[in-house]
């Protein structure tokens, strides 16, 4: 049984959107916003929970999205690739400031940067206690980060991936646009595919279903939630296999 003192998940897998660092900015990292998730981060690896991390681009991207119109597809996701390294760079220094070990691993080769990805190493480094924030995606263009996440999860041996958004989770409707939306507690993957909710991208839901890998979307947020996904709260929704 489940109590306060004892987490329900003992490894997870972060999947956090670049946008997500943006606050109220409309583009970049904003300084405040980061160190917020990075303390609501400190506190679950302080109940002794293992981390990996995977982030998006889309902040970073956004700010030369004008000059990205048209570009080849490859070329466009691989300039997405680059920017999950510095979102990751980013974020293992505001772990690091705040007294965490975080260690950078990259699906791409730029050693004098980054480590690369060594799944024994990964492995290691959680067994270690250090937070590990995997860059660049899956290394492959026409895949996103979500489906990064999903494979990583999955390779980890992450007991589940936990998506923030800024939702607080996933709704019969857009909230947004429909007062009456009611927020699903849980969902079967099968159920969310026939409703067509949209939790992820097809290849990484499909990955998660494969692999039995639950999905918590949560929103990063708000206060402490982070905290209350990890130790089996009510909090967003849970979807399962």
């Amino acid at each position: 049984m489940t109590t306060a003192a004892q987490p329900a998940h003992t490894r997870i897998l972060l999947k956090l959107s670049g946008e997500a660092l943006m606050g109220d900015d409309a583009f970049g990292i904003n300084r405040s916003t980061i160190e917020r998730m990075v303390s609501e981060i400190a506190e679950v690896v302080g109940l002794g929970v293992q981390v990996a991390v995977v982030i998006g681009g889309g902040n970073i991207f956004r700010g030369v999205a004008g000059g990205a119109e048209g570009m080849d597809r490859a070329t466009a996701d691989y300039m997405g690739m680059l920017a999950t390294v510095m979102n990751s760079l980013a974020l293992a220094d505001a772990m690091n400031r705040q007294g965490l070990t975080a260690r950078v691993m990259s699906a791409i080769d730029i050693q004098q940067v980054v480590e690369p990805y060594v799944r024994p190493k990964a492995l290691q480094y959680l067994e270690e206690g250090k937070v590990i924030v995997f860059a660049a995606g899956t290394g492959n263009p026409f895949f996103t980060t979500d489906t990064a996440a999903a494979l990583r999860g999955a390779e980890i041996g992450a007991q589940v991936v936990l998506k923030a958004t800024k939702v607080d989770g996933v709704y019969t409707a857009d909230p947004m646009k429909d007062p009456t939306a009611t927020r699903y507690a849980q969902l079967s993957f099968d159920e969310a595919m026939v409703r067509n909710l949209g939790i992820m991208d097809a290849t990484a839901f499909a990955l998660c279903r494969d692999q039995k890998l639950p999905i918590r979307v949560f929103s990063i947020a708000r206060p402490g939630a982070l905290k209350r996904v990890v130790m089996g709260e009510d909090e967003g929704t849970l979807v399962y296999a």
